[in-house]
Order: C-alpha cells, then sequence, then structure tokens
C-alpha cells in the first residue's frame, strides 16, 4: 500500500503545488506506476518508494529498453521518475535520490527503430490487395503488428493453433514455451480473407499442410522471404529507416506501453522470459490479455475502420 499512498500524495503535489495539466499529471503517475509494476515482476515486492535504489532504476530502464521502448520514450519516463523522487526528497521521506546518476542520453542500449502508427498504415497502404501475394502479405503485417510474434513464430504459425472466433493464436515461442496471444481484429479480419479467399484455393504440398502463411508453390514461407517482404513495402511506401519484422514487433510492444498497458500484460504476450533468476512470473488471464488489445493498441481504436 506505500506506493498508492505516495501516488495519491505526489498527485496533490502535482496539482496544488506544481499546477501542472491533468494530462501532464497521469503522465506522471503512470510512469511511477511502470516502476512500481517492474519491481512486482522482478520478485521486489518488498521495495518500496523508500528504498528504491540505483540498481533497481538502472534495471528498470534495462528492461524497457528490452521491451523495445526507444530512448525518447525511455526520457520521458525519465523526467517523471526524477520529479517523483525530487518529491519525496522535498518531503523527507528519502535521504538520497537514486535518479542522481541518470541522464537521458545514456539510458538503455541502442535499439533498432521503431515505426510510427501513420508509418505503419502508410506502409499497410502500399499493399495491392488485388493480388494473392496482396492479400496473404497483408495478413502476414497485420499479425505482426497486432500480435507482437517473432519472425521464427509467424512463419511456424500453424491453423490449427489458430482460434480466431475467440481471439487469439497458440505459439511455440523460444524454448517450445507455449502461450496464448491475442490477435485484433484488423489482422483476424484480413486473414480470414487470405485463408478463405486465397490460401484454400492454393495447391499445398503435404509438409506445408498446417501452416499457415505460404508461398506461391504451396511450401511454407522462410524467415528471409519476411524480411524481403518487408523490405520490399517499406521501399515502396517511401520510408526510409532499416525496418525488418523484428520492428514490428519492438513497435507492437512501444505503441501499447506508451499507451498505457501494463508492461506484465506486455510482457506476456512478448513471450518474455521472467526477468527474476527464481523465475518469478506473473500470468494474466487471455481475457484481461485481449483487453489490453482492445483498450491500448492503435489499430483497437474505435474510430477505425475493419
Amino acid at each position: 500500500m506505500l506506493w498508492q499512498s505516495y501516488l495519491k500524495n505526489f498527485k496533490s503535489y502535482l496539482t496544488l503545488e506544481r499546477s501542472l495539466s491533468e494530462n501532464s499529471i497521469e503522465a506522471y503517475l503512470r510512469d511511477v506506476h511502470k516502476l512500481w509494476q517492474y519491481l512486482e515482476i522482478a520478485g521486489e515486492n518488498d521495495i518500496n518508494p523508500e528504498t528504491v535504489n540505483e540498481k533497481h532504476i538502472f534495471n528498470f530502464f534495462t528492461y524497457m529498453g528490452e521491451l523495445g521502448l526507444e530512448t525518447t520514450s525511455q526520457a520521458r519516463i525519465l523526467s517523471g521518475l526524477k520529479a517523483f523522487f525530487k518529491y519525496l526528497l522535498l518531503e523527507d521521506v528519502i535521504k538520497t535520490d537514486p535518479m542522481d546518476l541518470m541522464a537521458s542520453p545514456k539510458i538503455g542500449r541502442k535499439l533498432p527503430p521503431t515505426l510510427s502508427f501513420p508509418e505503419i498504415e502508410k506502409i499497410l497502404s502500399v499493399i495491392d490487395l488485388s493480388t494473392p501475394e496482396g492479400a496473404r502479405n497483408r495478413a502476414i503485417l497485420e499479425v505482426l503488428y497486432s500480435s507482437g510474434l517473432r519472425v521464427s513464430e509467424l512463419v511456424e504459425m500453424q491453423l490449427t493453433e489458430c482460434f480466431l472466433d475467440i481471439g487469439f493464436i497458440r505459439i511455440i515461442g523460444k524454448g517450445n514455451k507455449v502461450r496464448l496471444v491475442p490477435i485484433g481484429r484488423d489482422a483476424i479480419h484480413y486473414l480470414e480473407i487470405y485463408l478463405e479467399n486465397i490460401r484454400k484455393f492454393q495447391v499445398i504440398k503435404e509438409e506445408a499442410g498446417n501452416y499457415v502463411f505460404l508461398n506461391r508453390r504451396g511450401n511454407k514461407l522462410t524467415r528471409v522471404m519476411i524480411f524481403l517482404i518487408i523490405k520490399d513495402l517499406v521501399a515502396q511506401a517511401g520510408i526510409h529507416k532499416n525496418v525488418s519484422p523484428h520492428t514490428f514487433r519492438h513497435s507492437f510492444a512501444t505503441h501499447l506501453i506508451e499507451g498505457g498497458a501494463d508492461l506484465r500484460a506486455v510482457q506476456e504476450m512478448l513471450g518474455h522470459e521472467s526477468i527474476t533468476t527464481t523465475e518469478i512470473y506473473t500470468h494474466l488471464d487471455r481475457e484481461y490479455l485481449q483487453q489490453t488489445i482492445v483498450d491500448f493498441h492503435p489499430r483497437s481504436k474505435k474510430h477505425l475502420k475493419v
């Protein structure tokens, strides 16, 4: 309860003494809440605002980098945390500031670029949906961005592991670990178009019968082919970034986190290993994961059309 109490008092401080706007206050509170969530999923349940140290802060930003958050977004979170711990200093809750050694340019590691939502929309818009390959490629990109899959997981997707009626796909990830991943409505829409109008009428090699995404010869697509498809579409869209399938995974995580999604939900959807040595891991129910996509994914906003 200590975190909740300090957050409540911090909100009052920002409102009364700093006179910040409601949006700024909510952003600061979200930043502190992310640190709190990280400590919980890291198994540091006994750590409260009074006992947070430099190592906790460093590990938190390292983990945010692993989730795909760009340095600019990390810098914004840093600003919120600095304000929080400065407040704790003013209130004599802490004697030393754990943020003192943290500098924006040094946070995290250099990551591949993410795509903004308009850039993703631009890439999707250049796909020729009148061709079989175009319908397939639209489904591929929608699934990548909707679910944050690794390219290896995408090419291994199985028809019998797609539960589109309930909005989930079952994925076998690293270390043969199985997870259920929610899939957004747009991805389901374009995946169903591909399955019913294109794949259904292909001559399919026997060994590829259960794979979702196939090439024109009826074999499963390879990782290299996915890279080439994306490279071509990015060039057509006139986007000058080094974009790979993993860029869509980073973008998926970044857009969810920046939208306010729970770190634990994003961690579970990405299939990340537990970040504790004892493998402490919080599994969330599938309804919660699905609601996270609905509430925080840009492709699920109510004003967008299927």
